[in-house]
């Protein structure tokens, strides 16, 4: 096409123009720097270059480069991240080329509402903020056309946190372009890490593109995997719930009539009652996959309320054998009970009978002792196994439930 009709076509542009390019804040109208050799004195034509630029029979083809600079924000009880990306949109428009001979310009930088650019919706998104609200595009002689767009965007993720806090999880940011067809648009994306922080609790461990096949409308997608560096959840999860745990064995070698073992085996379950009451708020929560340490604590929590009723039904049974012993009626009379001189008979049998109750309870719970410590030691050995070898498959969104939902495919 010819520079000067289009120059001016360009000049009445700004009575109409597109909307933002990605959901999210909106743009403010820019204000417009011309290039310096622009000429307003030909006739006006159509308005066509804020339509598609038409590629024959082929779908125009639109190169998009996805530099991801940081991630952070990763919030896995509201299973959302932040992330800071730049896009570089690249096509060919021949409609905007120029003949250099005549107008020597290298290139020439045009704002994003007067020519034609691919809406982008990322489906993911809760908000999305612009670094830059009037980008420009830089447009070359031959037609060329480059795009830039930073943006901090706020997304849904459904992270996998069955292994949790050595989790890895996949999150998706779908760009659709809801205006055009995809006999109209293709695109054709690739992404770059230019992360250079490592100092998160979650670090993105791969990066890769696609493009999802037989859609209504053209897409890319970006999938950031993400993975838990875990120190911050085991210092702050496992180790308090091992030193309980190793806490409770201990006090199993204390004799079972001290008195101070009851109060022991008390008191570490009231602490590991207000350790898990916290813990249930720091963990999070899903309708399927729920992590492995939720039912883990779990166990512990039953471990521990088993050991401190045992210490309290062994340690009650010899009072009760002295309070049966007491209410039982005696043939002697009151006088020589109260004759300390004269045991009698029966005072003989009375220690016997106590110290068989007391030997048994003792026995008992030396036995106790050693299930305990085998069942622990069994159940750590298990938990880490399960932890190594158990899977789970998340149940489908309803939208890709079919045949209830789905979403629209040709």
């Amino acid at each position: 096409m010819a520079l000067q009709p289009l120059l001016l076509h360009l000049a009445f542009l700004r009575l109409g123009t597109t909307g933002p390019l990605v959901q999210g804040r909106g743009f403010r109208s820019p204000t417009v720097a011309w290039p310096s050799f622009l000429d307003f004195n030909w006739p006006q034509e159509v308005q066509e270059t804020i339509q598609i630029p038409n590629n024959g029979s082929a779908p125009l083809l639109v190169d998009v480069q996805v530099f991801v600079s940081n991630v952070f924000n990763v919030d896995i009880l509201r299973y959302t991240l932040s992330s800071m990306l730049l896009l570089r949109l690249s096509w060919l428009d021949t409609r905007l080329a120029w003949n250099t001979s005549v107008h020597p310009q290298h290139a020439v930088t045009l704002p994003w509402d007067s020519l034609w650019t691919p809406g982008l919706t990322i489906q993911e998104a809760l908000w999305v903020d612009w670094q830059d609200q009037s980008p420009r595009a830089r447009v070359d002689p031959d037609g060329h056309v480059d795009l830039y767009l930073a943006l901090t965007t706020e997304t849904n993720c459904d992270f996998e946190l069955l292994h949790f806090p050595r989790d890895q999880s996949d999150c998706n940011l779908s760009f659709y372009a809801l205006s055009n067809t995809v006999l109209e648009l293709e695109f054709r994306a690739r992404a770059v890490n230019e992360i250079v922080s490592v100092k998160r609790e979650y670090v993105v461990r791969d990066l890769k593109t696609q493009v999802p096949p037989q859609q209504l409308v053209p897409c890319f997608q970006v999938t950031l995997r993400l993975q838990n560096t875990a120190l911050k959840a085991i210092i702050a999860l496992l180790v308090p719930g091992e030193a309980l745990l190793l806490a409770d064995m201990c006090g199993g070698l204390l004799p079972l009539r001290a008195t101070e073992r009851m109060a022991y085996k008390v008191t570490l379950l009231l602490g590991y009652f207000v350790f898990h009451s916290s813990l249930v708020q720091a963990l999070p929560s899903s309708s399927s996959c729920n992590p492995l340490l939720i039912y883990y604590f779990t166990v512990l929590l039953l471990l521990l309320s088993v050991s401190t009723m045992e210490t309290v039904l062994l340690a009650a049974l010899p009072a009760w054998g002295n309070l049966s012993a007491e209410s039982s009626p005696s043939p002697a009379p009151r006088g020589e009970e109260q004759d300390r001189g004269d045991p009698g008979p029966h005072p003989e049998e009375a220690p016997g009978v106590k110290g068989s109750r007391r030997s048994w309870a003792e026995a008992a719970d030396h036995i106790f002792f050693l299930v305990y410590v085998v069942g622990v030691v069994c159940s750590q050995f298990f938990f880490i196994g399960l932890w190594m070898w158990a899977t789970c498959k998340s149940d489908p969104g309803p939208g890709k439930a079919i045949p209830h939902g789905g979403q629209p495919r040709l």
